[in-house]
């Protein structure tokens, strides 16, 4: 399998703030800790250095209206909102890393790499018309449209993976049968955005094409891949996608700041190879990490390591893995609260997908 990685200098442009969670330096350590893996040294893993994506492509997914108003705050160095400033820079950033995504999927279709990790990309809580959440451009819709246009793809996977749940993501796509979103998140009563319910399963044409699996507060590593291993490999092998876009980051792992599940850097080891296992049955091995989430910039490092060692194969043994705190010690914390969740979107959706009946 070849890999290809995405990496610019200008990614730690998307910086919101001293005292912010989201510091533009996980760019710089990643990318160190890749060095120190030794990555850039093996012969199927290569790196892209992107150019930033072309504005007018944004309108794709976004209205015209809500793109001049992000590039309109951009010059005046203003908040989209109390959580998401705006600036010049971030902006600036911003497009690289979508450029990035785009560059890493042009990457698997133009046959030079068969899996892709986009670092920083994944901002799933941007709308047609709205951002929030640290997020101003939907950069997994912009690539399922490039993709779309470009290469002609019918279907496409995302699987959401992040502590939050994508409200963007799911909102652009909520009437759209070409895209099976699925996500594993914490319980919405519990964590920004308060939504991703078991219920949202998208509507008119669409509906049944949104997965929500919502997990409780401390749910353990077992009872996580549990859940992940119950809902998302028999829905990809009865969808039949053209390629699984993936979306996430360190903020699912038990150390998190903002976050309160229970995964440790093996666990998102886990994760990815079974990813990539999925996508060898059912899309040629097509599938691609968007990497961005994590607030314990002190953990972030060895998760997206192990994220990437996972998509990529270069790492075979899980037990290779490292995390920077021990483990907690019940991995099946919550597994029957868990078993209960994945019992009822199994029988809310069984009407659309046979793997569930």
């Amino acid at each position: 399998m070849k890999t290809c990685i995405t990496y610019h200098p200008k990614f730690q442009q998307y910086d919101l703030g001293v005292n912010h969670p989201f510091r533009g330096d996980r760019f710089v350590r990643v990318k160190a800790f890749f060095d120190e893996k030794e990555l850039s040294k093996s012969p199927n893993i290569f790196f892209i250095t992107p150019n930033p994506v072309d504005r007018t492509f944004l309108t794709k997914v976004h209205t015209e209206e809500y793109v001049d108003l992000v590039f309109r705050l951009a010059e005046l160095g203003k908040h989209y909102d109390i959580d998401t400033p705006v600036s010049k820079g971030i902006v600036d950033g911003l497009m690289y890393i979508i450029g990035g995504v785009v560059e890493a999927g042009a990457a698997i279709f133009n046959g030079k790499a068969n899996r892709a990790v986009a670092l920083g990309g994944g901002f799933h809580h941007a709308g047609r018309d709205y951002g929030g959440g640290f997020c101003l451009f939907n950069d997994i819709a912009v690539l399922i449209e490039w993709l779309r246009e470009h290469y002609r793809l019918r279907r496409f996977l995302v699987l959401d993976y992040d502590v939050h749940f994508g409200n963007g993501t799911s909102d652009i796509y909520y009437s759209d049968p070409s895209v099976l979103f699925i996500s594993l998140h914490q319980d919405p009563h519990t964590i920004f955005p308060g939504r991703g319910f078991i219920y949202e399963i998208g509507s008119g044409e669409g509906e049944g094409f949104n997965v929500n699996v919502p997990l409780p507060m401390r749910t353990g590593e077992q009872a996580y891949l549990y859940a992940l291993k119950e809902v998302f490999p028999p829905l990809t092998e009865e969808f039949r996608p053209d390629i699984i876009v993936a979306n996430g980051g360190s903020d699912s792992h038990f150390a998190d700041h903002l976050g309160s599940l229970g995964l440790t850097a093996r666990g998102f080891f886990e994760v990815s190879r079974i990813i990539g296992e999925v996508s060898n049955r059912v899309c040629g091995g097509k599938a691609m990490l968007l990497v961005t989430s994590g607030y314990n910039i002190s953990v972030l490092p060895y998760c997206w390591y192990a994220l990437t060692a996972g998509i990529s194969e270069y790492e075979l043994d899980g037990n290779r893995i490292e995390d920077y705190f021990p483990a907690p010690r019940d991995p099946q914390q919550n597994l029957r609260e868990v078993e209960a969740v994945v019992r009822e979107v199994k029988r809310i959706l069984k009407q659309y997908w046979n793997c569930f009946r």
